[in-house]
């Protein structure tokens, strides 16, 4: 089960950072009850299973598998229309118990960047960094599965 928090970034985090990745993904398939996702994170490949949101979008279930990088790219011939392209950048909370998941988008998405926080349980407790903006936990516009389909623009997304 995942449990995380999303929220758009209104500030600058990037001297926080201690790692950064390139991920590129698409969807095979995308519906109310769930998604199936190829990624390519850097050099590795992974295919992901997620289920329903539940809790206004806080919680569910999801199920992922490493593969090659050649068969995610081979996945990805098959992915429906729309691709996501961002960098994710990982930033220790203050807390020390969380971590940021930052991610710069790029393309049809440029200039969004949002933030994730995966926690333990719905009502675990973290700091909020200065850089952090509106929370949009919950809000399919902001769903990479949405972004793909009715990208970011002019500050507001699809």
């Amino acid at each position: 089960m995942e449990i995380e928090r999303k929220f758009l970034v209104k500030g600058d985090f990037r001297q926080e950072a201690y790692a950064s990745s390139h991920i590129v993904q698409g969807y095979l398939s995308v519906n109310r009850l769930n998604s199936v996702r190829v990624r390519i994170r850097d050099d590795k490949g992974y295919i992901t299973v997620k289920g329903k949101s539940t809790n206004g979008g806080l919680s569910r279930f999801e199920w992922e598998k490493e593969i090659s990088a050649q068969e995610a790219l081979d996945l990805l011939t098959l992915a429906e229309p729309g691709t996501i392209d961002k960098t994710r950048h990982l930033v220790k909370n203050t807390d020390g118990v969380h971590t940021w998941e930052v991610d710069e988008f790029h393309g049809a998405n440029e200039g969004l960047t949002m933030a994730e926080i995966e926690l333990s349980s719905e009502d675990d407790t973290f700091d909020k960094p200065e850089w952090l903006g509106e929370e949009v936990t919950g809000d399919p516009r902001y769903y990479n599965s949405s972004l793909r389909i009715n990208p970011y623009r002019n500050g507001e997304a699809g």
